[in-house]
């Protein structure tokens, strides 16, 4: 069961990343309603052109991406007014993988998450370390240059209104997660850091792990103190196994 000695009102996204069919949009749509209900956020984030197959009124959906541009000659990309558009209320920005695969900056998903809040959704903001960092000890550095820049970009007013998730990049896809307290190090670095430029908007704020979560470990990671629940890959493609840690998270 997800932590509860703080007045952070708990969320799991699932990310499907480039997966997923309208089959899929069907079968999850009619296991995730009633969990709505509960005290807890659950946001899927699927591929942009199954969006509109969603029902927005029991479920609360996320982009994948967003462009840094509202408007304009920019083939491929989609806007954060378009997103909103199709009832979209959250967006993740910055995924390890957006990194890696194109070449994005601190400094670029910097002025995606502020994009995001001047059109009116949550950005869900992720960093992390690659296995490389974590072994080198340089963790906290790292993931310190990441949240940095996004809170230099969006300013100390906005830092209250964004999600952060870490996810450590050597946990992404290959079933090796973080230990419940090597996900609470970080987690509570990250509230301590962000405390540096707004005290209220840390204790406040959500701060998700992601990085092979799944229904056997969810529970102890999410009764961490810092851990305000996750944000899931591979099993948010499984309906029971998605339904059953957001469950451990409720």
């Amino acid at each position: 069961m997800a932590n509860t000695m703080n007045n952070r009102r708990p969320m799991v996204a699932g990310n499907w990343k480039m997966n997923g069919n309208l089959d899929l949009v069907n079968k999850m749509q009619d296991g995730i309603g009633n969990l709505a209900k509960q005290d807890l956020d659950v946001v899927i984030c699927p591929p942009s052109v199954y969006l509109q197959a969603f029902d927005k009124q029991s479920l609360l959906l996320g982009g994948q991406d967003i462009s840094e541009y509202n408007e304009g000659a920019h083939t491929g990309d989609i806007s954060a007014r378009m997103l909103k558009e199709l009832g979209c209320r959250f967006v993740i920005v910055g995924h390890s993988e957006r990194r890696s695969d194109h070449h994005e900056s601190n400094e670029l998903v910097a002025v995606k998450a502020r994009v995001a809040l001047e059109q009116g959704l949550t950005p869900i903001v992720c960093v992390g370390e690659p296995l490389s960092v974590r072994e080198a000890g340089q963790v906290f550095d790292y993931v310190a240059a990441q949240l940095d820049a996004v809170i230099q970009g969006v300013g100390s007013t906005q830092i209250s209104q964004l999600v952060i998730a870490y996810e450590p990049i050597w946990a992404i896809g290959t079933g090796k997660s973080a230990s419940p307290e090597q996900a609470q190090d970080v987690h509570h670095f990250i509230r301590k850091h962000i405390a540096k430029a707004d005290e209220a908007a840390a204790s406040g704020i959500r701060i998700l792990y992601g990085g092979s979560v799944n229904a056997a470990n969810a529970g102890a990671l999410f009764a961490q103190a810092d851990v305000d629940g996750g944000l899931v890959g591979g099993a948010s493609l499984k309906k029971d196994e998605f339904l059953a840690i957001c469950q451990a998270a409720n």
